[in-house]
Parts: C-alpha cells; sequence; structure tokens
C-alpha cells in the first residue's frame, strides 16, 4: 500500500494501516512491527514519515520500542478515538468554527458603524 495523495497526511495513513493490521490481529500483541527501512518501501515514504507514524501509536500506547531490538505491538488499542493527532485535528477544526460562529453573533449584536 504506497500513501495516497489525499491531502490527509501520510504519516497518519501509515498509522490507520498499522492500526488496522493491529486490530485485525495480523500484527497481534508481542509482535514487531517491520523495520523502518521494510515501512519505508512499503509506503514509499521517508524514514521521518515512519518514525513519526510509529511516535504517534507510541504516544496512544499501541506500539513499545525496545532499544536495539525493535518496536512491538503492545496492546489491541479500543475502539473509539483514533489517536491523539486525529483529536487535535478534530478540535482545531471545532474552535474555528466557534470562532466563526462567534464573530457572526458580535457583528450582529455590534454592528459596524
Amino acid at each position: 500500500m504506497m500513501v495516497e495523495k489525499s491531502g490527509r497526511p501520510a504519516y497518519l495513513q501509515i498509522v490507520d494501516e498499522l492500526r488496522g493490521q493491529i486490530r485485525a490481529g495480523e500484527l497481534p500483541p508481542g509482535a514487531a512491527l517491520p523495520s523502518i527501512a521494510q515501512l519505508c518501501e512499503r509506503f514509499g515514504v521517508s524514514a521521518s514519515v515512519v518514525k513519526a507514524a510509529i511516535s504517534v501509536l507510541r504516544t496512544e500506547g499501541v506500539v513499545i520500542g525496545q532499544q536495539g531490538k525493535g518496536v512491538f505491538v503492545h496492546q489491541v488499542p479500543a475502539d473509539g478515538p483514533t489517536g491523539v493527532a486525529e483529536e487535535l485535528a478534530a478540535l482545531r477544526q471545532e474552535l474555528a468554527e466557534v470562532r466563526r460562529r462567534l464573530a457572526a453573533l458580535e457583528a450582529a449584536v455590534r454592528p459596524e458603524k
């Protein structure tokens, strides 16, 4: 699977793919993730993009790194929010909508002279 030019960041596409494999049991708890080089080749991206994806999964507690050994599946994520980065993006969108609505209300209450 190569990442798509969909506007969605490549690292989040990789997170989605790996999380899906973990949920499906293709990467069970204790299984090693493919190496960074293997993931780069598989997704057609740079090492920094793969590292960003792994960082998201680490933050979520889905994978755990073992120095000198690799990155391993820690636990199967529960259904629900898909990740910290996605929650943050959703909150930013909601905040932008609140700001827009507040500006419209202020303009209605205090019209410019």
